[in-house]
């Protein structure tokens, strides 16, 4: 197998020089991008009530783009579009019928949504996937690593038809485009990955993990932090090394990892590798390789179209968009500001706001790090608290006080006719109620001016709740959002605090 490793290796470093010497960061490769979306799609009902002929033979194609098409959330696309989608009219925002619908499991409670993903929009989250592969010959791995198995903890892979199409995880919808080869190298085999129970499906990955050589692992860290946590129990181990001596990366997505990567150390018996991913239902946006850390390089020429919202008052109202917008191009962002994000791609997806926040890390070569949610952060009083400020004032918080927290969220309450922050945290070990208050506050001050002055003021005060992880697992899955790409919400609507305060009164 060593043989195979070389020349697998080999097999990498040749495409990774063809393929790098393909990606020039200019201008002109987001504005062809453009074109292309815009000329496949100009014969469907969304290109002729936006009349993307004209805009195709406009002097400035971006700048008509921006004039002629609306911005869309989700709601309103589904709507005016995607419902017709679903019912299988073909030519409605891409060519042709949308074979797949890829269901999000999101972190609002609400129900799934189904957003449409094309065969080009595959092709595409494919290609990128292989550029990322690629990317690890410059981590210098051994080859030996490449013929070593790659574990993927991800939904199920079982796809449900309706209609003439098919709904289910992202993860089973990519799982019906490996190539025959890869199966190979890929665990879990099909029989175990189409399990619809996460409880049971994180069982028999148990069982089964002394029979794979497991050189890779992806997943959300929420659910590998489970997994690892079982192998410890089952095999009585004191690290996942000893199971799987080989694991050297780990590839992780969906959610900052900074607040799981103290956590996720203590299962290993020594340092591997960390790549962040930012794969959504929409597409594969960007990813980090050995050059772009601590971002992640959004993949300028794969289908996808950027766009952004300087993420402030003047363009947000309470996480809600307002009329007219700032929006701007690739090429006139900056690395002082956080932006949401619209998107236009493969799929048929139109300027659509994705619901998440960045950052630039490096605006020469389009570096980002994902900073949160539009509509996950804390402003009841002008703090303008990020899940970025939370997730860093946490990690701060627990190494400073010498505890672990694997799960958080937090909710704005009324207090003493104004304001006050609660926070839920779920970990091992955790000291003093009021330690850990005191830290959080000292370093939230720290990180946000806004949230100092506030706490001056009509943010009077925060309370901490102290809780075992499995409550927060427990309560995901009476919702209905284990396993895959679940994650719990960071911030807690009025309602979802409402549940989840009657839910750990029980």
């Amino acid at each position: 197998m060593a043989f195979v490793g070389t020349i697998i290796q080999e097999v990498v470093k040749i495409r990774k020089n063809r393929n790098e010497k393909k990606i020039v960061y200019s201008e002109k490769l987001q504005l062809d991008v453009l074109i292309k979306l815009l000329t496949k799609a100009q014969k469907t009902a969304f290109g002729a009530r936006y009349n993307f002929p004209q805009i195709l033979k406009s002097a400035n194609t971006i700048a008509a783009f921006k004039e002629n098409v609306p911005v869309f959330d989700y709601n309103k696309m589904y709507d005016e579009w995607w419902y017709r989608t679903v019912q299988d009219e073909d030519n409605v925002t891409w060519p042709g019928k949308i074979k797949y619908f890829a269901l999000t499991s999101g972190t609002s409670g609400s129900p799934s949504k189904r957003v449409p993903v094309s065969m080009d929009m595959i092709v595409s989250m494919r290609q990128t996937s292989i550029r990322q592969m690629l990317c690890m010959y410059d981590l210098q791995m051994p080859k030996e690593l490449y013929t070593k198995q790659l574990l993927m903890v991800g939904g199920s892979a079982d796809l449900k038809k309706v209609g003439m199409h098919y709904e289910g995880d992202l993860s089973g919808i990519l799982a019906t485009q490996i190539p025959r080869w890869f199966y190979r190298f890929r665990k879990p085999k099909k029989k175990i990955a189409a399990l619809k129970d996460w409880e049971e499906k994180l069982q028999v990955m148990t069982e089964n993990a002394h029979k794979w050589d497991i050189g890779i692992v992806g997943g959300v860290p929420a659910w590998i932090q489970l997994l690892f946590e079982r192998i410890l129990e089952h095999y009585k181990v004191d690290s996942v090394h000893e199971i799987w001596p080989n694991l050297n990366i780990y590839v992780h997505g969906g959610v900052a990892f900074s607040p799981y990567q103290e956590s996720i150390k203590k299962y290993l018996g020594r340092d591997i590798i960390y790549l962040d991913t930012y794969l959504a239902s929409e597409g594969f946006m960007a990813f980090e390789n050995a050059f772009s850390k601590p971002g992640m390089q959004l993949v300028l020429d794969k289908g996808i179209y950027f766009e952004f919202i300087p993420f402030n008052d003047q363009n947000f109202v309470d996480g809600e968009l307002v009329e007219n917008p700032e929006i701007q191009t690739l090429y006139e962002v900056d690395d002082k500001q956080d932006y949401a994000v619209l998107i236009s791609t493969c799929s048929g997806v139109w300027r659509y706001l994705i619901g998440d926040t960045i950052r630039f890390t490096n605006t020469d070569n389009f570096e980002i790090i994902i900073t949160g949610r539009t509509k996950h952060f804390l402003s009841l009083c002008g703090e303008h608290l990020s899940v970025d400020n939370m997730n860093t004032a946490l990690e701060r918080t627990t190494k400073e006080l010498g505890f672990e927290a694997y799960e958080y969220t937090v909710a704005g309450i009324p207090h003493n006719n104004s304001f006050a922050h609660k926070w839920y945290i779920g970990g091992s070990s955790i000291p003093d109620k009021a330690q850990v208050k005191a830290c959080l506050d000292k370093h939230l001050k720290e990180l946000n001016d806004d949230y100092a002055t506030e706490r001056n003021h009509a943010l009077k005060d925060i309370f901490v709740e102290l809780l075992p992880v499995e409550t927060f697992y427990s309560w995901m899955d009476q919702k209905g959002k284990v396993g895959g790409q679940a994650k719990f919400p960071r911030v807690l609507n009025k309602k979802q605090l409402s549940d989840w305060e009657q839910f750990i009164a029980k």
